[in-house]
């Protein structure tokens, strides 16, 4: 029997303007892409914003449904509508801004696991990284420079 221990890295930003100007216009995005959220159940929106290698900003938030597994996250809204429209296209940088609508949420979200699992997907089909920044509404942001970060022990297509 052998016993490993799994380490994860993470940059806490105290404030949205501590990041670099294109993770600060990213997260702009993310803030405008939420307030488009479709959330009359959990009252519970998220906006998510991707910067590919070519430069484009795909965004996304999160679209709920009364069937409530037929909804998308926000996080997925916009790695599907990037891997669409931009399938060459490589995910670089992705921005997460997410809370009530009902109080000020000033802990960072994270994605959840059916999101980290696609985010998952796109790192081994690039075979990239992608750089996540999340925060709540206002607050702290969190910077994981990978996906292998919030999900180290992945499945993936190498596992079929």
């Amino acid at each position: 029997m052998k016993k490993v221990k799994l380490e994860t890295e993470l940059t806490v930003y105290d404030a949205l303007d501590q990041l670099p100007k294109d993770v600060i216009e990213l997260m702009n995005k993310a803030k405008e892409a939420r307030k488009n959220a479709y959330a009359p159940y959990s009252n519970f929106s998220v906006g998510a914003a991707i910067r590919l290698d070519n430069n484009k900003i795909v965004t996304g938030n999160n679209q709920e449904n009364a069937s409530y597994p037929s909804g998308l996250c926000a996080e997925r809204t916009a790695i599907f509508a990037a891997g669409a429209n931009f399938p060459k296209s490589k995910i670089v940088t992705m921005a997460i801004i997410a809370g009530s609508n009902e109080k000020e949420t000033d802990s960072p979200i994270p994605p959840c696991g059916a999101c980290r699992q696609s985010i998952a997907e796109y790192e081994v089909k690039q075979n990239a990284p992608i750089a996540i920044y999340f925060m709540g509404v206002k607050g702290k942001v969190v910077k994981s420079d990978s996906l292998a970060n919030l999900l180290p022990l992945i499945f993936d297509r190498t596992q079929l």
